[in-house]
């Protein structure tokens, strides 16, 4: 075991959770951002009981819980028809079986509390303004280079820059993401701007044939986060480009009225084009090893980006901990984290396909199916993602 520190390149949540988790664990690292602040760009994400597992073993529970917004349910309508096709209640009894709750948040809330306490430890140095070119292996060290800064060796090296990592480039080298075709704009107003039959403390999803609508409260009720999707077939990537309303509403004429209007409700829409990649079955190259959107970038349609990332980190941590060899270690948390990144990547594809923008028979299954089942039936459905922080599958 080396005396130098683990670098982790990238300042996003999962860089700063693995900062967290190593900092927990005695160990020291060196964060490089690209960006000369740090910062998270979007709005509300959604955190499910097992974020909140992952915040209680990287030290920041309590924070977090503090800026979380507690919403009641997670409702699905049907957004041809405006009807309510089911909910699954966010209660008392779910508390119980996952051990923590359904929340939101928005994003930079999250991002500072894994900030705060990375610039509280003295075991974390960030650095910014650092962009990364790629890494080289060196014996019982890792070094990783950066333009117009020194290169810096450490124990190990830990990608964590997201979909478009330097590092994955070199490591596996596959290229650009894939783009979904599927276009993603989003919004946050004040609540009064809300429609006021609206203002449902839930999770909102707006399913329709090729589009949906979400919407939910953020920061303690006093905004809500607008969401809408609709598959357009984009070739290119895009993030976050302003945008028209007009834009934005283009092809939602076949949804109900009482869905359509939060468009018009929404301002300052920006847009993405929502990438993904598929599953690989290698994120290790020594003492290099991926991390969140760097080895495992998915839809966004599972709410558990940030929460895979969380874990990852969680899990690195633990075989930091528990195995002397850092090649070792690596190893042991690809092992641990490889089936279950990729489950939800194929699981996130698979509800965009067959939840969120089914259409005619496709479309009366799902309502028929998800209409039926009870709120045990959803926990047992979510038992495996749910109650785990990522050391337990």
């Amino acid at each position: 075991m080396s005396n130098l520190p683990i670098i982790i390149a990238g300042g996003g949540i999962g860089g700063l959770a693995a900062a967290c988790g190593l900092a927990r664990k005695g160990i020291a690292s060196v964060v490089v951002e690209q960006a000369a602040v740090l910062g998270e760009i979007g709005a509300g994400i959604q955190i499910g009981p097992n974020a909140f597992h992952c915040f209680d073993y990287l030290g920041v529970g309590d924070d977090a819980r503090a800026k979380a917004v507690y919403i009641d349910a997670l409702r699905l309508m049907d957004a041809q028809t405006g009807e309510d096709i089911t909910q699954i209640p966010l209660d008392d009894n779910f508390r119980a079986r996952f051990k923590n709750p359904y929340a939101v948040v928005h994003r930079a809330d999250l991002h500072r509390t894994l900030l705060d306490f990375c610039e509280a430890s003295p075991l974390v140095e960030i650095r910014t303004n650092h962009t990364v070119t790629g890494y080289s292996r060196n014996g019982g060290t890792a070094t990783l280079h950066l333009r117009d800064h020194g290169d810096i060796t450490g124990r190990a090296i830990i990608g964590a820059e997201g979909l478009r990592s330097p590092i994955r480039g070199q490591m596996i080298g596959d290229g650009e993401p894939r783009v979904s075709g599927h276009t993603t704009y989003r919004s946050v107003i004040p609540t009064k701007q809300m429609p006021e039959d609206l203002r449902w403390n839930a999770a909102t999803l707006w399913a329709g044939p090729k589009c949906h609508i979400v919407h939910y409260p953020l920061k303690g009720g006093s905004v809500f986060n607008l969401v809408v999707t609709y598959h357009r077939d984009v070739k290119e990537p895009i993030a976050g480009k302003p945008v028209s309303k007009a834009e934005v509403s283009q092809g939602f004429e076949h949804i109900a009225p009482v869905a359509r209007q939060i468009i018009e409700h929404g301002d300052n829409w920006k847009l993405w084009v929502l990438c993904d990649r598929d599953p690989i079955s290698n994120w290790i190259d020594g003492r290099v090893a991926l991390l969140g959107d760097a080895a495992h970038p998915m839809l966004q349609y599972f709410a558990q980006g940030a929460c895979m990332a969380m874990e990852d980190a969680v899990c690195l941590s633990h075989c930091f901990e528990h195995y002397d060899d850092d090649e070792v270690a690596l190893q042991e948390y690809q092992k641990m984290r490889l089936v279950r990144t990729a489950r939800v990547q194929m699981n996130s594809r698979l509800i965009g396909e067959y939840i969120y923008h089914p259409d005619d028979a496709k479309a009366a299954v799902r309502n028929h199916v998800m209409s039926g089942m009870s709120p045990d039936d959803w926990c047992n459905q979510l038992a495996w993602l749910y109650g785990s922080n990522g050391l337990e599958n």
